[in-house]
Parts: structure tokens; C-alpha cells; sequence
């Protein structure tokens, strides 16, 4: 299974470019930089993870997305190689966003947060008293 799920805050804004073709699809490139859960002396504390959306979430990403926000990505990983002008190799690691969005919330106010209000009382969360339970008790005899 190739799925990967990160947040992390942009490096820069994002670029959105549309590829040629009868239906010019978005195809947007940002770099998220993702804190490391631990650190040692003398490493990075974080990555840099280059990030491609497509379509209506690369437009997404390319309109409200902007360097510094907090942002969260799942996705696949992508390899691959390619060559210089010179003739060097060299290999790319991506990601293909299959989701884009906000990991921050509202701008933060010095406010303090007030608990809110209800109007109507909360519910229970257990069933009615008129509730009739679920049959565990199966047939032998059924072929699953």
C-alpha cells in the first residue's frame, strides 16, 4: 500500500501551471516542510516534501494556499529519475496529493475562547428504551 499522510507548513507559495491538451488540467507544485517527531544532534528538524495536486485540488491549492500556512496533505509517494544538461543523474521523490487542506484554524485572537451554549439539551447517546436489539445469535447453516 502506497499512502502517506502529512502536515506541515508551506515553504513558499504554491505554482499553478495548466498543461497543454484539450482540457488544460491544473497542476500545481508546493513544498511542505514536516517537523521530525524526534531529533539528534547535528540532523534537520524537519523535511522538505515536494507536493503536486491536480486538477480541482491543485486550483484549490494554488488560489488559498500561501507560504507559512499549515496545511495537510494525504497522498502516494512518487520516485523517479531524470537527467541534467550535463548529463548527471539525479532522483525525484513526490508526492501525488489525492487530498489538500487547512491544518490551521481562523486567524488566533488573544481573546480567550468561550465555552459555547446550547440551547436545547444535549441527547443521550444511548438507545431508546423501545430499542430492540440485534440477533447475534446466527444459523449454523449459513455459508458465511
Amino acid at each position: 500500500m502506497n499512502n502517506v499522510c502529512l502536515v506541515g507548513r508551506l515553504t513558499r507559495d504554491p505554482e499553478t501551471r495548466y498543461d497543454s491538451g484539450d482540457n488544460a488540467t491544473a497542476v500545481c507544485r508546493f513544498t511542505l516542510a514536516v517537523q521530525r517527531t524526534f531529533k539528534r544532534e547535528g540532523e534537520p528538524e524537519c523535511d522538505f516534501i515536494n507536493i503536486v495536486s491536480f486538477g480541482k485540488k491543485g486550483e484549490f491549492a494554488g488560489k488559498y494556499f500561501h507560504k507559512g500556512m499549515r496545511v495537510g496533505v494525504t497522498g502516494s509517494i512518487r520516485t523517479g529519475s531524470y537527467e541534467d544538461k550535463e548529463g548527471k543523474k539525479h532522483s525525484k521523490f513526490e508526492v501525488y496529493a489525492d487530498q489538500v487542506e487547512f491544518a490551521d484554524g481562523k486567524a488566533d485572537t488573544s481573546q480567550p475562547v468561550q465555552p459555547t451554549q446550547y440551547s436545547q439539551p444535549v441527547q443521550s447517546a444511548l438507545p431508546p428504551e423501545d430499542f430492540a436489539p440485534i440477533d447475534t445469535d446466527f444459523d449454523e447453516d449459513m455459508p458465511f
